[in-house]
């Protein structure tokens, strides 16, 4: 190259492959390595299998590829096969050991047992050393096994001969403390073996439970052995940091677990069951250095095991730059490898590369050691506090002290992992407290249900008796508000996350509601007092400056338990549903509140109503027309509602319509005007461009309406009102479909003909004579032709519909005589041909019903 070329013009000529060209590359690159590596495990197999097959003979063949499939795979290893035999080997050695102590020591004398135990002792414990010189660990492991075995059977052996007269559960404290202090230091002396230290601290584990349960220290003392066994375990594991000790490790972290917390049940227990302040100071005794331990212990873990907060984490990617790049943050240690054949244009960001994630032990243990010291310490603070204060008040205690726990959040240099421990603590018995307190907010909240069987029997006296109608009130119901109100404060004072703090002032609002809730019952209000309390507390909730969607539910709630409060009396039923009506139209002018306030006004407005015709004396029939203002009123508000209140408001129309027809079904003049009032509100509705559909409706209500008349006037002859309807209306159809070919027929012909033939066929079914089956029978086959002719949809289903219907009614008595006399073994036995005669033709006869509804849906 030219000397001439400078270092600018040949950062120019450096080629940057595009993102797809390098991905390619990549990719490419990959599954080369990824056959290199195949071909590398096949040659590792063989190389494998040669091994433990080798024998003495000649040589293995070399190696042309990977072994063949026919070769059957060993299923066990090598080195899994030597294991398990030194195992058995082990046990089978202790086992004959066991028996020989137990059963044959009796026929040898003292010297004998003196020499047969000193030798065989010696000479096992002695064999791990050439053992392991000549490379023969595994043996000496088991060997090594071996003796410590038998040093216990050493020391049960001399207790026997020797030591019959001392006491035994001492006896055992002694020698516990001796093997344990001899096996580690044997296993010191020999560091090769991994066996003797955790069997050392597993011996370890006894003296002092033996101890205490020989000087007969009863349940606190063996208590506190244990805690303080599980002490020593903590130190231990805490303490050993050497690799080669991890077995050590391992050994003293279960024994904390383990002894501790057989340890902390009992003080737990003590705590639970104190019958006075002294008791429950023995058992805080027992659990607040269990606690202590438990924090330091999860403190030292948190900054041991990894230097940031999320431990150890390894990433493998693509870096972008040339070369092996390691960096090191606060969140752990990261290795970051990747190949390094394009380097990145300048001002590329890196691209997101995947993370492994991190160990469990690094970042669980530390947290739930640490839960469960702040649980212990809470626990001890619960069982001094509730044998001291009375009534209940231990729970708020206990709230104010894990609320005070947060305060330790803020402690400079504490672990991120303890801090969180800390946190879930305190949370856990927040939760448990609100847990303990909602039974008093269900009996305020569904109490007030029971005046529904005794409406309007007379007040109660306070607001006590009007919500403990069907349920007994709660005793603590004090600290239960106490509880409540300590925990709003808490989330509306706590909470300074900007993402959680609309959160957290949205709980506050309801637990300050559910505190308000029971309020005027715990107090004992007057009846009146507590009606007006509520009011005021559903307007508030209503006016909250939380999320809209919390403090409107909350005022439903709140409304519809104090509908049910009044129903104790006439004047606060009527009051309270006018009061409630007024402030949910009133607060439907804001468009936010509007979609659940616009239906929870006119649900308040129908039990007004109802309520006031019930007041006035007037029968279920004449209350309906009155409800009938709702669905109304419904029809005139919802087109000035916003589209998401429009259609709540239209349904609570709706229900208020059933309900008024559900009180006038009993008489049948009124239910026609009901049906036709309502119709009216629905062709009103239908004049919407939104709403056409609601045409339909009109439709039917108006039909239905006036055949209840008909059936009110007891005629006989409903045709001679209905073709009266069918004539006009079956032309303005046929003109409609004129001028509008793609009309519906059921839309065109529907009403009209449904008019005449649906009032027709019930009095039919009344009607003895033949003259009614056979002039409607042989108008209905006419409509039937007719729509079979046009191939119009309505007529073919109306006439074909009413001509079966009219032919059943005509063979309806043949059928039940034919029915009488056949034989009862007859219709069982036509039912089973029917259905073999269905199966064997299911896939014709699916085919034939699709054609005719083909046929159909072709038609208008």
């Amino acid at each position: 190259m030219a000397r001439g070329v400078t270092t600018a013009t040949l950062r120019s000529m450096t080629y940057l492959p595009p993102p797809a060209e390098e991905l390619r590359f990549l990719d490419a690159e990959l599954r080369r390595l990824d056959a290199h590596r195949a071909q590398l495990l096949a040659r590792r197999a063989w190389l494998v299998s040669v091994l433990q097959s080798a024998a003495p003979g000649p040589a293995a063949p070399p190696f042309t590829g990977p072994a063949p499939a026919t070769v059957p795979r060993p299923e066990a290893s090598a080195p899994r096969v030597q294991n398990v035999l030194l195992v058995l080997g082990g046990l089978l050695l202790t086992i004959a050991a066991m028996a020989f102590t137990l059963v044959s020591w009796g026929h040898l004398g003292i010297a004998g047992r003196a020499a047969v135990l000193g030798t065989v002792t010696a000479a096992v414990l002695a064999a791990p050393v050439p053992l392991l010189r000549r490379g023969l660990r595994s043996t000496a492991e088991s060997v090594a096994g071996l003796g410590l075995a038998l040093t216990v059977l050493d020391a049960y052996a001399l207790h026997g001969a020797a030591l019959a007269g001392t006491d035994g559960t001492a006896y055992a404290a002694v020698a516990a403390t001796v093997l344990a202090g001899a096996w580690a230091a044997y296993g010191t002396a020999l560091g090769a073996l991994r066996l003797p230290r955790p069997a050392a601290l597993a011996a370890a584990q006894l003296p002092l439970l033996l101890t205490a349960l020989a000087a007969d220290a009863g349940p606190y003392g063996i208590s506190a052995a244990l805690l303080l066994t599980a002490t020593a375990d903590a130190a231990a594991a805490l303490l050993v940091t050497s690799p080669a000790l991890r077995p050590v490790r391992i050994a003293a972290a279960i024994g904390a677990y383990g002894t501790g917390g057989w340890g902390l049940l009992g003080a737990l227990w003590f705590s639970w069951t104190a019958p006075g302040p002294g008791a429950a100071a023995r058992a805080a005794a027992l659990l607040l250095p269990a606690s202590a331990v438990a924090v330091t212990a999860a403190w030292r873990a948190a900054g041991t095991a990894a230097p940031g907060t999320t431990g150890a984490t390894s990433t493998t990617g693509v870096t972008g730059t040339t070369g092996v790049t390691g960096t090191t943050g606060s969140a752990g240690a990261t290795s970051t490898t990747g190949p390094t054949h394009a380097p990145a244009a300048p001002g590329t960001p890196s691209p997101a590369l995947p993370t492994l994630p991190a160990q469990p032990l690094t970042t669980t243990l530390p947290t739930a050691t640490a839960l469960l010291g702040i649980l212990v310490l809470l626990a001890a603070l619960g069982g001094v506090l509730r044998v001291t204060l009375p009534g209940g008040w231990a729970v708020p205690g206990e709230l104010l002290g894990a609320l005070a726990l947060l305060a330790a959040l803020r402690v400079p240099g504490m672990p991120e992992r303890v801090r969180l421990g800390v946190a879930w603590a305190s949370a856990a018995v927040q939760g448990l407290a609100l847990l303990w307190a909602l039974p008093l907010v269900a009996v305020a909240l569904f109490g007030p249900f029971g005046w529904v069987d005794r409406p309007w029997s007379g007040g109660p006296a306070d607001a006590r008796n009007a919500v403990t109608v069907h349920a007994p009130w709660l005793s603590h119901s004090g600290p239960a508000l106490a509880v409540l109100g300590l925990l709003a404060g808490a989330l509306a004072l706590l909470v300074r996350n900007a993402t959680w703090r609309p959160r957290a002032r949205a709980g506050a609002a309801v637990l300050a509601w559910a505190a308000a809730l029971p309020l005027p019952a715990a107090l004992e209000l007057p009846y009146v007092a507590g009606l007006l309390l509520l009011g005021l507390l559903t307007a508030a909730v209503l006016a909250l400056p939380v999320l809209p969607p919390t403090g409107t539910v909350l005022a439903l709630v709140t409304s519809v338990d104090l509908a049910f409060l009044a129903l104790a009396d006439r004047t606060a039923t009527l009051t309270v549903l006018s009061a409630l009506t007024v402030l949910y139209a009133a607060a439907s002018t804001r468009p936010r509140f509007a979609p659940l306030t616009a239906p929870a006004a006119l649900a308040h407005a129908t039990a007004l109503a109802c309520a006031t015709g019930a007041a006035a004396g007037w029968q279920p029939p004449h209350t309906a027309l009155l409800v009938l203002v709702v669905p109304a009123v419904a029809v005139a508000v919802a087109p000035r509602l916003a589209t998401a209140a429009r259609g709540a408001c239209e349904v609570t129309g709706v229900v208020a319509a059933l309900v008024a027809v559900g009180l006038a079904v009993t008489d049948a003049p009124v239910l026609a005007l009901v049906l036709s009032s309502l119709g009216v509100l629905a062709a009103a509705t239908a004049v919407r461009p939104d709403r056409r559909s609601a045409g339909y409706a009109a439709a039917a209500l108006f039909a239905l309406a006036a055949w209840v008349r008909l059936a009110a006037w007891e005629v006989t002859a409903p045709e001679a009102y209905t073709l009266a309807v069918t004539v006009p209306a079956l032309l303005v159809g046929a003109w409609r479909r004129r001028r509008d070919p793609l009309t519906g027929s059921w839309a065109a012909y529907g009403p009209g003909l449904a008019v005449t033939l649906l009032p027709s066929l019930a009095a039919l079914w009344r009607d003895e004579g033949w003259p009614r089956p056979l002039l409607l029978g042989s108008a209905a086959l006419l409509v039937t032709l007719l729509g079979a002719r046009h191939r119009l949809r309505a007529p073919l289903v109306l006439g074909g519909a009413v001509l079966v219907l009219t032919a059943l009614h005509e063979l309806a008595p043949y059928l039940v005589q034919f029915a009488d006399a056949l034989p009862r073994w007859v219709p069982p036995a036509l039912a089973g041909l029917l259905l073999l005669a269905l199966g064997a033709t299911y896939e014709r006869r699916l085919r034939d019903v699709r054609r005719v509804r083909d046929v159909l849906g072709r038609m208008s």
